[in-house]
């Protein structure tokens, strides 16, 4: 296993190395003077040339590209070209609100979509097979904003039961934060809902068939444990993928849901960088949430060989 990892991540580092170099030419493949287009067309000719030197614009490209990796590995990301703070500060600042959301959407979304996996497989055919099936489409269908726009004017405007937007950091109370939460959460774990309850149904009607669930069957086990030890263990690989996966898009994809609980976070840090022409910003987003979903991948394929017993690396 420890073998296994050191070569994982040996694996990784040409990925993300792909990774930085695509990052690092996004600014310098841009048409045009990219000092220029920062500033805008109403800039002075010593503003160009100070964010010319402030991004190393002068030096040969090359240079460039040895200089940024230097300063990545030192920690340094950057400066902020409209509020002249360190990039990494400004992310570390907006993580809270955009992990806390994505965990509480990945574990809402598991407590309710694996056991409605479950139980659609298990009467497959019924009613109730059709009515999960129905709420997955339902749950596809249904766009994020739209699933976020009903439940603030049910749940906040109707019903003052929550408040419409805001964060509040879990050091703060446990209350406040769920409060502030809760909508987003809900928003989001829809259509995740949909996605492992379908997936969930689809890998255990492939192992309800196998010889070993029958045989657990026929010595007289409880439908219980031939249903979670023996038929969901062996279905969760394809199901632990996928979750794994979705919280990789959480993290870099609640752009829309941000906005509409107007929610601090990663999403909302990079549309105002890419509204405001912020490329340091830019570029450290990037990197860093590229990062965390190579970091991701990995957690999943180690989490194989705990789930499925036949996997051997």
């Amino acid at each position: 296993m420890f073998g296994y990892l050191v070569r994982r991540v040996l694996a990784s580092i040409p990925v993300m190395g792909v990774v930085a170099l695509f990052v690092f030419m996004l600014l310098r493949l841009t048409p045009g003077d990219p000092a220029a287009i920062i500033a805008g067309d109403l800039a002075t000719p010593e503003q160009l040339e100070r964010i010319r030197a402030s991004l190393g614009l002068n030096a040969p490209l090359p240079e460039q590209f040895l200089t940024w990796i230097l300063k990545i590995l030192h920690g340094d990301l950057g400066v902020s070209l409209i509020s002249n703070v360190p990039v990494l500060t400004m992310i570390g600042q907006r993580l809270e609100p955009t992990i806390s959301i994505a965990l509480a959407t990945i574990v809402l979304a598991i407590i309710i979509a694996v056991p409605l996996g479950v139980i659609a497989a298990w009467r497959h055919g019924t009613w109730i097979d059709r009515f999960v099936m129905g709420l997955s489409v339902m749950g596809f269908s249904v766009p994020v904003f739209v699933v976020g726009y009903m439940l603030v004017q049910i749940f906040a405007i109707d019903l003052r039961w929550l408040p419409v937007q805001g964060f509040r950091s879990i050091s703060k109370g446990v209350g406040p934060f769920v409060e502030r939460a809760l909508l987003p959460t809900l928003a989001l774990s829809f259509i995740y809902i949909a996605l492992i309850a379908r997936m969930t149904r689809a890998s255990m009607l492939d192992v309800l068939g196998e010889d070993y669930v029958r045989t657990a069957r026929a010595k007289g086990l409880a439908e219980t444990s031939v249903l979670l030890k023996h038929a969901l263990r062996n279905a969760a690989v394809p199901v632990i993928t996928v979750i794994g996966t979705g919280f990789g898009l959480l993290i870099s994809g609640v752009v829309v849901t941000e906005s509409v609980f107007n929610l601090p976070g990663i999403g909302r840090l990079t549309v105002d960088a890419v509204l405001a022409r912020d490329y340091p910003v830019i570029q450290g987003v990037t990197l860093l949430t590229s990062a965390l979903y190579v970091a991701i991948n990995l957690a999943i394929d180690v989490a194989y060989t705990f789930l499925d017993p036949r996997i051997r690396y």
